[in-house]
């Protein structure tokens, strides 16, 4: 029994794969390229599948073969471009800006100028759910409350902790600290043991929708006001941003916009990358642009305009290349 749930287990990967990829067709003329994305349950998953879809259509035009690796996300994935196991790799523009000046997981490396970008994806909002008995409506409100930052080994604690201390909130001694993962925390806040999460990410989301539409009654909190203003300000890889709650939440969410402050996903790769091989998939996404928008729910909102916004390295000479051919850059 044990032998039969093993090869069941091969047999349904080796679908998934050629779900992705197509049929086996090897060529000695073909190129593979991995793009690391994320959590399955995530956006970035999703958005990696597209794209590897996209350009395996095509592969017969320029031979290129795409696949996808489930990763833990910003920080592994830019560790696998600049190590050359990952051709492609979604990031978080913050941790990006890390990677180009040698901080945080950086700092002991220095500088990565190797790394490049290609384009930039959907907003990645800093969502705040709070439970409604719990009585929190402002960033203020957190104070002596039982509140999850979120995983502390990921980029997102670092946004969070910057939103805090913006706001004059001090984690170890203004709120009772928990550090769950955002997928845990929906049943953690309706079971009581958490008033409050924040979660790093592009809506709509599940994790979000479950908390919303749980036994306890959820909502989302505005992070928002002159010291958040003066945080974007500052920090050039954060973004203002809204979440639209009642368009993406209509089952479950009856608020108002719900202003908040996030980052961008950016599709970044490196130095090492043929300028041939991001040209090709550069094209692919932007030739068939309503195609992607259409992939996911969390890449609705995107411009043409917005794949260049938030970065903080420099643009692949194959990325740019095609930006100059359409006349998105000058």
């Amino acid at each position: 029994m044990k032998r039969k749930r093993i090869l069941v287990g091969v047999a349904c990967c080796l679908a998934i794969f050629v779900l992705i990829a197509g049929p086996y067709d090897l060529r000695a003329e073909e190129m593979f390229i991995t793009i690391g994305s994320g959590d399955i349950s995530g956006v970035y998953f999703p958005v990696g599948l597209a794209m590897a879809r996209m350009l395996n259509e095509k592969r017969s035009a320029h031979g290129i073969r795409a696949v996808v690796e489930s990763t833990n996300g910003s920080t592994f994935n830019l560790k696998g471009v600049l190590a050359g196991y990952l051709e492609f790799g979604l990031a978080q523009s913050d941790t990006q800006h890390q990677a180009v000046n040698g901080r945080v997981a950086w700092q002991d490396k220095g500088p990565q100028s190797e790394l490049r970008s290609v384009f930039s994806l959907h907003h990645e909002a800093v969502t705040l759910v709070a439970a409604v008995d719990a009585g929190i409506t402002t960033l203020a409100d957190l104070r002596g409350k039982r509140v999850s930052l979120g995983n502390p080994g990921v980029s997102e604690h670092r946004i969070i902790l910057n939103v805090l201390e913006a706001a004059g909130i001090d984690p170890k001694r203004d709120i009772i600290q928990f550090d769950v993962m955002a997928s845990n925390a929906p049943v953690l806040m309706e079971d009581n043991r958490l008033d409050a999460y924040f979660f790093t990410v592009g809506h709509p989301s599940e994790t979000i929708y479950k908390a919303l539409s749980g036994k306890r009654k959820a909502r989302i909190v505005p992070i928002s006001g002159p010291d958040i203003d003066r945080l974007v300000a500052e920090k050039n890889y954060y973004i203002p941003s809204t979440i639209p709650v009642k368009q993406l939440y209509p089952e479950v969410g009856d608020q108002p916009d719900v202003p908040t402050m996030g980052v961008v996903a950016i599709l970044c790769t490196s130095t090492r990358v043929s300028s041939d091989v991001v040209y090709a998939l550069t094209r692919e996404i932007f030739e068939n642009f309503e195609t992607f928008r259409n992939q996911h729910p969390a890449l609705t909102r995107l411009t043409k305009k917005g794949f260049l916004a938030g970065q903080s390295a420099p643009l692949h000479p194959g990325a740019l290349r095609y930006f100059r051919e359409t006349g998105l850059m000058p």
